[in-house]
């Protein structure tokens, strides 16, 4: 039997330098897909140690561009601050203030079949260095914000592109003009000349006057672009619905996911008037039909099979319509519901769902039928000038990574009455709100404590405020340049019919979205895999379930 190592002396200074050189693999700067150091780079969800047989797996970790010291004691202390209400005007955006023309992506440089496969990778991260490097160098480094510096990543997406017949492109309907970049518009179309469609996403949380504005919009605005409504979200997926007069919702999802026969119909519909003929769709139409006549009494019962591949990054030579199958690619930022969209579209779940950015690692082909596929490609974030709080509240920074929260605070407390909507009361009884003050306001209504001192969890309550966000709890919506004055035609159009159908909404059901949603209310997440949130999620559905509660006016008295 082999004798151990032989123990030898470990100074206190050799197990300190020890712990500190874990903690920065851990969470500090690691060295980025080009092989250098030279950029100030953080890298999201990284794993201390390698998967089974060796496996890397930080090889899709996010990579994100490390804000400095001094630049968040800036932030921190501007927390303090009043806040200052903005008009509705204000909340009107273009998609090229936030993506110039000169600010576009990496993509795959030229290639060809004579290279070997350790060119080809030399080649890449040769290209990505520069591509960076002249980012650092440009005046609008400083303007840039949150962007993926993973070349891993963007391989996944050049592979996609390469692929795919038609590109998806899902957007959080709440954020559209920030989700669409034109430069992938340019590429896609003019360039690759193949089919683009916008897939407006969690049309559930948003009137459907901002929905129909928003299509308008990316119609006129960029030729040949088709966009389709889509929620996860219709009414009978959702169990009741009860609110009161703040604005607080319940609303839950069923056990049994149905296909979201509506949107899924929309995005077939736009794929039956690009193929022309050219590839037989009726397997798709029929499985529509199919899912759409199943009593869901019968738990176990599914309509056809799903089948999974998980493919490679090498380059690939697209031939469209290769052996008479269609493949769509899908395509957006991290937490717009591109792998809930995929489920709710196969009606039951095939791909795995998270709230944290960076869940899907690498893309996925789901055959949906025998003649068409899609292709499921990792959240990314693409290079632009979208502020940063407005990135966390769309989801493309994990919210518990976050450094400095009240910058977002800021932000959705000047464009809603946060105090009112989540009814806080000041913590020092006066009439101007600070970020701060509303962060202790429901700290103080949550009961959010320091451990040792028992002091109010500032900290906290804005990360709990901030998912609340996220989740569509606490709904902000942004309009498209114009709405505001034409905002009586948009909410009496004819595309108002289209949008309560893809939501499975009566006549009677069409209302205003609520401000707050309560519960796992237009969460594209609801089938979360990780439990970052499980506590603060415990106590919202507490408070919602007296909502709920018809005797909860007893209860209270």
């Amino acid at each position: 039997m082999p004798q151990a190592r032989r123990k030898t002396p470990f100074s206190g200074k050799a197990k300190k330098q020890q712990l500190q050189s874990k903690k920065q693999n851990k969470v500090l700067l690691m060295p980025t897909s080009t092989g250098t150091n030279a950029y100030d780079v953080v890298s999201v969800n990284y794993q201390p140690s390698r998967g089974r047989g060796g496996r890397d797996t930080n090889r899709y970790a996010l990579k994100f561009y490390r804000e400095t010291e001094d630049e968040l004691k800036i932030k921190k202390e501007d927390a303090l601050r009043a806040l200052s209400p903005v008009p509705e005007k204000e909340m009107e955006i273009n998609s090229l203030d936030y993506f110039p023309v000169d600010l576009s992506f990496p993509r795959r440089p030229p290639w060809d079949f004579n290279m070997t496969a350790a060119q080809l990778d030399a080649q890449e991260h040769r290209y990505f260095k520069n591509y960076i490097d002249k980012l650092q160098a440009s005046e609008q480094w400083k303007d840039i914000s949150y962007f993926e510096m993973n070349l891993e990543t963007w391989r996944q997406l050049w592979r996609v592109l390469e692929m795919c017949d038609i590109l998806l492109l899902i957007v959080d309907v709440r954020y559209a003009g920030m989700m669409f970049p034109p430069s992938l518009y340019e590429y896609i179309v003019k360039d690759q000349h193949k089919n683009m469609i916008v897939v407006m996403n969690k049309i559930d949380l948003v009137p459907a006057g901002v929905v129909a504005a928003w299509k308008e919009y990316f119609v006129e605005k960029y030729p040949g672009l088709r966009v389709v409504y889509f929620t996860s979200c219709p009414s009978y997926n959702l169990r009741g619905a009860s609110s009161d007069k703040a604005g607080l919702q319940v609303r839950r999802r069923k056990g049994r996911q149905r296909m979201c026969s509506e949107g899924a119909t929309k995005i077939l519909e736009a794929c039956k008037d690009i193929v022309n003929g050219e590839v037989d769709l009726s397997s798709w139409e029929k499985k529509i039909r199919d899912e759409t006549e199943i009593d869901f009494d019968e738990d176990e019962k599914e309509i056809g099979e799903a089948i999974i591949q998980k493919a490679d990054t090498t380059y690939f030579a697209h031939e469209r319509y290769r052996n008479g199958t269609l493949t769509v690619g899908c395509v957006g930022q991290p937490n717009v519901g591109k792998s809930s969209l995929m489920n709710s579209v196969m009606g039951r779940k095939v791909v795995s769902v998270s709230r944290t950015p960076g869940h899907t690692k690498h893309f996925q082909t789901v055959y949906l039928t025998p003649q068409v596929r899609l292709c499921d490609c990792p959240g990314l974030v693409f290079p632009s000038k979208v502020p940063r709080p407005i990135q966390i509240l769309m989801g493309s920074y994990p919210i518990a990574q976050l450094r400095e929260p009240y910058t977002a605070i800021r932000y959705l407390g000047e464009r809603l009455n946060l105090p009112q909507l989540l009814r806080i009361e000041h913590p020092d009884n006066e009439d101007t709100w600070s970020p701060w003050d509303i962060c202790d306001g429901w700290a103080k209504k949550r009961s959010y404590l320091t451990a040792k001192s028992a002091r109010l969890d500032t900290y906290r309550a804005a990360n709990s405020l901030l998912r609340m966000a996220l989740d569509g709890r606490i709904c902000l919506w942004l309009r498209p340049p114009g709405y505001t004055e034409k905002k009586e035609y948009f909410e009496k159009c004819d595309e108002i019919k289209y949008v309560k159908w893809v939501q499975s909404l009566s006549e009677g059901d069409a209302g205003e979205s609520s401000p707050v949603v309560s519960s796992d209310a237009g969460s594209d997440h609801d089938d979360t895999d990780d439990n970052d949130d499980d506590d603060d999620d415990d106590d919202d559905s507490a408070e919602t379930a007296v909502m709920a509660n018809k005797f909860s006016a007893l209860i209270q008295d």
